[in-house]
Parts: C-alpha cells; sequence; structure tokens
C-alpha cells in the first residue's frame, strides 16, 4: 500500500512539473509573440518573403521533375512529398527552437549566468524560449499541403504510422542539432555561423538524398543525419524502409539527442561566468 502510494505521488509530481514547465514556455513565447504583433508592418514583409521563397522552389521542382518524370526514380507528386515533409520538420525545429539563435547574446552579455540561476532547467529556457510565429503562421497550410499530396499516394495505415513515428524522430535529430550548437556556443562563443551551416546543410535534404553520389550520400545519411530526418519518414510512407529500418532510425533519433544533451552538460562545465 505504500508503495503505491509512492508511485501515485511520483506521478503526480511529475505531471505537475510538466504542466509547470507548460506554464513557462507558453508565458515565454507569450511575450515573444508580442514583439511581431506589436510591429505587423515587419511581420507581413517576413512572411510574404517565407511564402514567395516556398512558391518558388516548389516552381523549382515542378520544371525539374516534369522534364524527366521521375528524380531518382520518384514520381513528380513523391518528390513535393519529400520536400513538404522537409519544410514540415524545419518549420516545425525552426518555430521551436528560434531561441538557439539569440544565445551568443546572452553567452557574451552575462546574461546565461541570470538564466542558470532560475529555478528551471537552463536548457528549456535557450532551447524553447523564443517560438517564432512566423513559422506558426505556416504550419496549417504546410500541413494540408502534406496531407493533400499524401493523400494521394496509396499507403497502408501501417506504413502511415511508421511515417509519422519518423516524422517527431526527425524532430529529435533537429533538436540533438540545436543542443549541440548551444554547447559549442558555450566553449567557443560561436553560434551564428554554426547553425548557419546546419540550415545549409539541411537544405539537401529539399529532394530525396538518392540524387547524391556516394560517399555524399552516406555522408548525408549516418554522419550527419539529414537523411534520417526528412528523407528517411517518406522512405518508410512509401513502404521503401523495412520495419527494422525503421527502428533503427529512430533509435539514431533517441541516440543523437542522448548524445547532445551529454555535450550540453559538458559544456557547461566549461563555462565561465561573466562575473568570474
Amino acid at each position: 500500500m505504500g508503495d503505491n502510494n509512492l508511485k501515485f505521488k511520483s506521478k503526480n509530481l511529475k505531471l505537475t512539473r510538466i504542466g509547470y514547465y507548460f506554464r513557462v514556455w507558453f508565458l515565454m513565447n507569450k511575450n515573444s509573440f508580442m514583439v511581431y504583433l506589436n510591429n505587423r508592418a515587419i511581420l507581413g514583409v517576413l512572411l510574404f518573403g517565407k511564402v514567395l521563397r516556398f512558391i518558388f522552389f516548389i516552381g523549382f521542382l515542378y520544371f525539374l521533375v516534369s522534364g524527366a518524370d521521375s528524380l531518382a526514380g520518384y514520381t513528380p507528386r513523391e518528390t513535393l512529398f519529400f520536400f513538404l515533409t522537409f519544410s514540415l520538420v524545419d518549420v516545425v525545429s525552426q518555430f521551436l527552437f528560434r531561441e538557439v539563435y539569440r544565445f551568443r547574446g546572452y553567452v557574451v552579455s552575462g546574461d546565461l549566468d541570470l538564466i542558470l540561476v532560475k529555478p528551471f532547467n537552463p536548457l528549456f529556457r535557450v532551447l524553447f524560449g523564443g517560438a517564432d510565429i512566423i513559422d506558426l503562421i505556416t504550419l496549417p497550410p504546410l500541413i494540408l499541403a502534406l496531407w493533400h499530396v499524401g493523400s494521394g499516394i496509396l499507403v497502408g495505415g501501417v506504413q502511415t504510422l511508421f511515417y509519422l513515428a519518423l516524422l517527431v524522430n526527425g524532430v529529435l535529430i533537429a533538436a540533438a542539432f540545436h543542443i549541440a550548437v548551444l554547447a559549442l556556443g558555450i566553449i567557443t562563443l560561436e553560434v551564428d555561423h554554426t547553425i548557419m551551416i546546419f540550415r545549409d546543410l539541411t537544405k539537401l535534404g529539399t529532394v530525396p538524398i538518392d540524387i547524391y553520389k556516394e560517399p555524399v550520400r552516406s555522408f548525408l545519411t549516418f554522419l550527419v543525419p539529414i537523411g534520417l530526418m526528412v528523407s528517411f519518414p517518406v522512405k518508410a510512407y512509401l513502404g521503401l524502409l523495412s520495419p527494422g529500418g525503421v527502428f533503427l532510425t529512430a533509435l539514431s533519433g533517441i541516440l543523437s539527442l542522448a548524445l547532445a544533451m551529454r555535450f550540453w552538460k559538458l559544456a557547461l562545465t566549461k563555462y565561465s561566468s561573466a562575473s568570474s
């Protein structure tokens, strides 16, 4: 009876903690959204630019694939599905982890000292503390476009579940990249260039990685797992990935996140306070 009470209390504490962090996240990002909403002209320009770039790239894919009827063996619809899947993972990660782009300022100014003494996980603050409202606005139409294109590809229910699981896995890999960038920011004070290198590498996943020759294909699959992040979910959806491959892909995402967390903890031991 006593053990059951302890388990019940432990479960309640965990739920309370999750609720606490959700409220913190909501308040932080409410403030972040207000910055954009108070200057709607800038918000409109940035949103217009983002949508225009998206439309231009879809046009580029259309003319690229329509002339050859396929790209690396994939039909135009499947190729577009690769791009929309990449866009979804990219937009979700940009929405959730935008605060990483501001992290160098915290380290240089000494504001990281204040974050470290707050009564919540500092990684949570510097990773999730500044969601991007522009990406939030573009998410619903992107999901609708993904559903529309994907529904035209006949697949089974199991393949859809595999696809959704690996989409979550792709966001985990993106989170691992951003955490690694934060750790490097503490050690080297370099964030801006590192995150832009990551953005440039991820753009290689806008098309199926099958179009790249070796060793680039293996590099994008295993060393810098862009393929695991954005191409393998579509391969699972199309039935080109075995259940074992799905499991190993998901395992790689969990492992990437665990290694990034260890790197973050190591970086904190190297941090020199601005007041020291």
